[in-house]
């Protein structure tokens, strides 16, 4: 079956390619990913593989196994693209001017309906059932994995474990990571508006200043929390937009602000939300000002279950090769796949597509980034494996 998989996976490659091209080249913005879903759809009909529609844009298809009470996989691929212009100069740009794939969601989508085409081949191997997850909105709140669970995607049949890939620009193609326990932050937005009252730069005695305040107010923030924080636990608070329209001599009414809290701990999250509050009101009134503080809930720390990513991992190293797979450390950046693994065990494996070689270097969420392709059959070999594999 070894030998099957990485062969079936090779074979499927410049197929793979050609879709992963395609969804490059007609980007959409989450929730809106009509055209990319009509994609999914005729793939999985073209194949034989029944699908049904979850939130609007969602995907889901359905793979039985021939076996007499067998479990559920989940394999989900997020869908999205970024309001970023594209800059590489490749056959397949994107044709949406200011619409991109630049967080790898197409190679996501490609990855999963190459390997839906296999399984749905090697149907009568199948000891478990497997459910194909194509995922709306997971770059924007709440994230379209909150809502198809609340649709019940995870539900009849029942899903026992999932897995998801996401690109890792960071690693060499052909190499696969994994972290078992804590991975990823919970990411919360931060949206202030300091109050204050405007006036003539040079009466400062007539003004309550806004920009001066929120000045105060981030490094009050900032010592607090660090101050405050678990030992143990990590956490990020920082601030990246500040507006404040005055100009040389004129002091504002208002300055807004935008950051991000991100942690690992939900006890500690609840309780710095509560200190940003109070800190933020504490400062303000203190010098005569006020500030509105909106603190939208994002996305819950992912945690991949220990059991199945070991598994996971002996699994890889024995179809890939110890080598190519890898241990990865923390990350404080978000990914709403995290809904799906406070509900059931879930595994979230990085894929390496960098190639030095090929000025292929580029982080997600930028302009230029771009992945060498062959590591869409890693993709694809990956998912086979952990399907097949996995008893």
């Amino acid at each position: 079956m070894q030998e099957l998989i990485r062969q079936k996976s090779q074979e499927i490659l410049n197929e793979v390619v050609a879709i992963r091209r395609h969804i490059h080249q007609n980007p959409e913005l989450s929730f809106q990913e009509f055209e990319t879903s009509k994609f999914v759809q005729s793939k999985l009909g073209e194949w034989g593989i029944e699908f049904s529609i979850l939130s609007e844009t969602g995907v889901v298809g359905f793979i039985p196994s021939p076996k007499e009470g067998a479990d559920c996989i989940g394999l989900r691929a997020d869908m999205d693209a970024l309001p970023i212009l594209e800059q590489n100069e490749v056959e397949y740009k994107s044709k949406n001017e200011g619409v991109m794939h630049a967080c790898g969601h197409d190679v996501h989508t490609s990855i999963l309906l190459g390997t839906a085409k296999i399984l749905k081949e090697l149907q009568a191997e199948l000891t478990s059932n497997i459910k194909l997850i194509f995922q709306p909105g997971e770059e924007k709140l709440p994230g379209g994995a909150s809502l198809m669970i609340a649709e019940k995607v995870l539900e009849s049949p029942a899903v026992d474990r999932i897995y998801a890939l996401h690109v890792f620009p960071e690693m060499e193609k052909g190499n696969i990571g994994l972290k078992a326990g804590m991975y990823m932050a919970s990411c919360d937005e931060i949206y202030l508006t300091v109050k204050g009252k405007g006036g003539h730069a040079a009466m400062p005695h007539q003004n309550v200043d806004p920009i001066y305040g929120a000045s105060k107010m981030i490094l009050a923030l900032q010592e607090s929390i660090k101050s405050n924080k678990p030992e143990d636990v990590p956490c990020v608070l920082a601030f990246g937009r500040i507006e404040g329209l005055g100009a040389t001599n004129v002091i504002p009414n208002e300055v807004h602000i935008q950051g991000t809290f991100r942690t690992m701990n939900e006890d500690w999250r609840a309780k710095a939300h509560a200190l940003i509050q109070q800190k933020s009101k504490e400062i303000l009134q203190e010098m005569g000002g006020d500030v509105d503080v909106d603190i939208r809930v994002g996305y819950p720390y992912l945690e991949n279950d220990p059991n199945l990513t070991e598994k996971s991992r002996e699994i890889l190293k024995n179809q890939l090769g110890t080598e190519r797979v890898h241990d990865l450390p923390l990350r404080m950046t978000g990914e709403d796949f995290a809904y799906f693994s406070q509900q059931i065990p879930a595994t979230f494996i990085r894929l390496g597509v960098r190639n030095e070689a090929k000025g292929i270097v580029h982080p997600v969420h930028n302009a230029k980034f771009d992945i060498d392709e062959s590591a869409l059959s890693v993709g694809v070999e990956t998912f086979l494996a952990l399907s097949l594999l996995g008893r």
